[in-house]
């Protein structure tokens, strides 16, 4: 089986048809049922069954897929290696990130890159969830990841830095002319909440938090995406709970943000199935590099003395 054959199989899947997957490929029909009938030959049996509108997979099918798909992922990325590993001035890289982390800290990494190597062209990822964003980088969708430090551990893990996670409320919300708060004195009041809202030990973040704290907590609202939560929020629907760097850096509403007492934070990395080089050794450290002024306080890490303050996050 060659690694054309995957490619010619996974486009008919993805197509779910022989006529429109010719089409993509810019091949003839009989041409590429020709290297699908070939590549059956060499697995041993058949991957797809013909229907009288389009195809599916078949047992044997269903099992091939991740493979091929990881085989022809990890080809494309030796392929972008070999360009870029002669000073990242060629090729392109793939970058895979929470969304948050994406809407939030990188456009301004990606603005530096850009300065530095424009002729690299970047494919950001975006996903919901950590176990969505392993999950990528495990079948090879991306060179780099990042988030927070996997529990996988798929290869290179690099730590990028601190995230700190804030409260956001309206300005005139009782609590604006705080700096900090405790969970307990919050626990009658409506929270927004997110679908990308970390999970912790098979628990919600929030509600696990919350249930340290005494209380469970009020959803008044739910998102789908935490800059929406953040919205939500600064007009006062509830409290919502965001990492700061989204807050401060991309959703560009009127709002207070309150520190939690003791603060959230947890540790970001950078994370790889080989070890990064070339184009994607030079983006991980641009991005550490880069980590302090795109994440809390707009310069400092948390971890370098600033006292939280209520800050207006435009």
């Amino acid at each position: 089986m060659s690694l054309r054959q995957m490619e010619y199989f996974l486009t008919v899947v993805e197509e779910a048809s022989f006529t429109r997957a010719a089409e993509a490929l810019h091949v003839t029909q009989p041409a590429l049922s020709h290297q699908i009938k070939a590549l059956e030959k060499a697995v041993g049996g058949a991957l797809l069954e013909r229907m009288p509108r389009g195809v599916r997979l078949t047992p044997m099918g269903r099992a091939y897929l991740p493979h091929a798909e990881l085989a022809v992922r990890s080809a494309a990325r030796a392929r972008r290696a070999a360009r870029a590993a002669a000073g990242a001035e060629g090729g392109e890289l793939h970058i895979a990130a929470l969304h948050s982390i994406a809407v939030g800290a990188l456009p301004d990494v990606f603005a530096r890159w850009r300065e530095a190597h424009p002729q690299v062209l970047l494919r950001l990822h975006e996903y919901a969830t950590s176990d969505a964003l392993e999950e990528a980088v495990q079948r090879g969708t991306a060179d780099l990841a990042v988030g927070p430090e996997p529990a996988g551990r798929p290869g290179t893990v690099v730590p990028v830095g601190e995230e700190e996670v804030v409260l956001v409320v309206p300005f005139d919300d009782r609590l604006a002319g705080r700096t900090t708060v405790t969970l307990p004195e919050l626990a009658e009041r409506a929270w927004i909440r997110c679908a990308m809202e970390p999970v912790v030990h098979g628990e919600r973040f929030l509600d696990r938090a919350c249930g340290q704290a005494g209380f469970r907590p009020r959803t008044a609202v739910w998102t789908e995406h935490t800059s929406t939560a953040v919205r939500m929020a600064a007009a006062g629907v509830g409290i919502c709970v965001a990492p700061a760097h989204v807050v401060r850096g991309a959703v560009g509403e009127d709002c207070v943000v309150l520190t939690p007492d003791p603060a959230w934070k947890r540790t970001l990395t950078v994370y790889a199935r080989v070890p990064p080089a070339g184009a994607a050794a030079a983006f991980v450290d641009l991005l550490r590099a880069a980590w302090p002024s795109a994440g809390p306080g707009g310069g400092a890490r948390a971890q370098d003395g600033c006292g939280p303050v209520a800050r207006r996050a435009r």
